[in-house]
């Protein structure tokens, strides 16, 4: 038994490339002393790690789905694509943390290790195969990220913030927690492949009540991670009072994460037995996926803060995600997909140059952004790209995610959804081009460069442009790759 669960790990390779990495920064920042400022070894170490583990990701995507430790476990294409983007986040949010003066130079360190513990329990629960898996990656991409909320220690607001976040997270991994031992009670085992010929059997009316009450209270977990309303008052207060690379972070791998395990079990579970159950998650999730959308971009509105308009904007695009849940049998799995790798590189572009303007006027107001075209056009110009793009207008690949989504959903004949989704898509590009306004016609109240977009960062947010524009030109390719996101069910 023990060899086999060790012989497991040669298939385990990208999380264990991950937590060998979140080891080598202990020791490594264990090695500096306190007047040593610079710490470019450790920032090294974790590119170096990150990119191992993508590179083995990609190797994944080409051999056969398995189940490994004791089917606790599931590698598949589905899992493996989501990993890439957490893994690619991460990435990004590495290099922008070198960068930003909103971490303090002495934390940098620690605020790396952590990153690394978030990634693997985000890795774990996009692959969880059973009830206790999804439960400790839950808890392991939470009580990290309770820490990294109040990095800024020395400020009310971040304290604040990560009180809210253990708060709210505590409440909700309970709730779940209940939710779970009632599922056990009715099932029989955690085990998702086990638990599904024990699901067929529940036919007693009071038993599917009970069971849809267990699985709404499982679902307050998840949508607690992704902020679906009503899950989703935390967010825009932990994103404020964050430091803007935990900000970049949160809104690309819990999300991911908590998606990526909704999906998973919905379709095991909810495919096409008509159940009342299945009729009542379903029904759930398309009040969720409409309320998201609209209380997201409605509250965004009237946001001076870019960090909480943007918090704001990543609820309405979660509640954009869930409506690929609901086509699940035909082709949510590649939409959601498609729609995960241009949102990260739309959201890290935001977040860069939003960094960047931040640390040079010490706010992160709208009103910093006055007259950004005169101080350095290049910026605003990818800046207007990638919030344009948010919105979903043509020809960014924004645009084709969200057309990918709604056509996906006319054809599953949710058509109240598509007129709710569209009509959201409209109002975001509202208060999006309201901050376009403010950096072309706005006059700069403060005069001088921005010397915080250095060269190297400016390189850095065009890379990350370009796939904004290529994807909604040649979108079709990347659609080949999303293709391949099956979902693997034990027969």
């Amino acid at each position: 038994m023990i060899l086999n669960l060790f012989s497991n790990l040669s298939f385990y390779i990208p999380e264990v490339l991950v937590i060998i990495t979140m080891c080598s920064l202990l020791f490594i920042e264990s090695s500096y002393g306190p007047a040593e400022k610079e710490r470019k070894l450790v920032f090294i170490a974790a590119t170096i790690g990150l990119v191992l583990a993508f590179v083995s990701l990609m190797f994944n995507l080409g051999e056969e789905s398995k189940l490994i430790f004791a089917n606790a476990v599931v590698i598949d294409k589905f899992s493996t694509l989501l990993k890439m983007i957490m893994v690619l986040g991460t990435l990004g949010v590495v290099y922008l943390s070198k960068s930003s003066l909103d971490i303090y130079r002495g934390l940098k360190s620690e605020f790396l290790i952590m990153v690394m513990g978030v990634l693997v329990g985000g890795m774990l629960l996009a692959s969880a195969n059973n009830l206790l898996t999804v439960y400790l990656g839950i808890e392991t991409l939470s009580i990290l990220s309770y820490v990294l909320t109040s990095f800024k220690r020395h400020e009310a607001t971040s304290t604040e913030a990560g009180i809210k976040y253990a708060l709210y997270g505590g409440i909700s991994a309970g709730v779940m927690l209940f939710g779970m031992s009632h599922i056990y009670g009715l099932l029989g085992t955690i085990q998702f492949a086990e638990m599904l010929p024990a699901f067929a059997k529940v036919q007693e009316a009071g038993q599917q009540w009970l069971m849809m009450a267990s699985f709404i209270m499982f679902f307050v977990g998840i949508g607690y991670k992704i902020a679906c309303v009503p899950f989703h008052m935390w967010s825009p207060d932990v994103y404020q009072g964050s430091p803007i690379p935990v900000t970049t972070f949160f809104s690309i791998v819990p999300k991911m994460a908590g998606i990526a395990v909704l999906v998973r079990v919905s379709l095991l579970f909810f495919g096409e037995s008509q159940s009342a159950v299945e009729i009542g998650w379903f029904g759930l999730i398309q009040i969720i996926a409409a309320l998201t959308m609209s209380v997201g971009n409605i509250s965004a509105i009237g946001q001076d803060s870019m960090k909480r308009l943007l918090a704001y904007s990543s609820i309405g695009h979660v509640g954009m995600m869930l409506l690929g849940v609901l086509t699940l049998n035909t082709v949510g799995p590649k939409i959601i997909v498609f729609y995960g790798i241009n949102y990260l590189f739309m959201t890290l572009v935001a977040f860069y140059i939003t960094s960047a303007v931040s640390d040079k006027f010490g706010s992160d107001s709208q009103a910093s952004f006055k007259g950004l075209v005169t101080k350095n056009p290049f910026m605003a110009i990818l800046m207007s790209i990638s919030l344009f793009s948010l919105a979903g207008l043509p020809p960014f690949s924004g645009f084709i995610a969200k057309f990918n989504m709604l056509a996906a959903v006319v054809d599953a004949k949710y058509y109240g959804l598509a007129f709710v989704a569209a009509v959201n898509s409209v109002i975001s590009l509202y208060y999006y081009v309201k901050v376009v306004k403010v950096m072309i016609f706005s006059k700069a109240e403060m005069e001088g460069p921005i010397d915080t977009f250095r060269f190297s960062n400016q390189a850095l947010i065009a890379l990350c442009t370009l796939p904004v524009i290529i994807l909604g030109l040649f979108w079709d390719k990347l659609m080949l790759l999303s293709e391949g996101a099956k979902i693997f069910i034990q027969q």
